[in-house]
């Protein structure tokens, strides 16, 4: 199964981790510099839940983002999933 979200359709981004060395100049020193630039990955926050679906009278898995969770309290379960077109 894919690592993206049900509702807001996150998915693991690409990006790199910047490593610098030396002492800034406001510490006193020379300043940094930039000695490597290595790839990553972000994932996104996914979480698996089994939703109760009042109107559906039933329980529905999905799969979401922390972001999505909230989104889900906001709106409500039915009317989200039914926009994600899930249901």
């Amino acid at each position: 199964m894919a690592r993206v979200c049900s509702i807001t359709q996150a998915k693991p981004a690409r990006g790199t981790r910047i490593n610098r060395s030396g002492k800034a100049k406001k510490l006193g020193g020379i300043g940094t510099h930039v000695t490597s630039n290595t790839p990553r990955t972000f994932m996104p926050n996914l979480q698996e839940k089994r939703l109760w679906i009042p109107e559906l009278k039933k329980f529905v898995r999905v799969r979401l983002s922390a972001r999505g969770l909230k989104t889900l309290d906001k709106k409500g379960a039915y009317a989200t999933l039914k926009e994600a077109g899930l249901l």
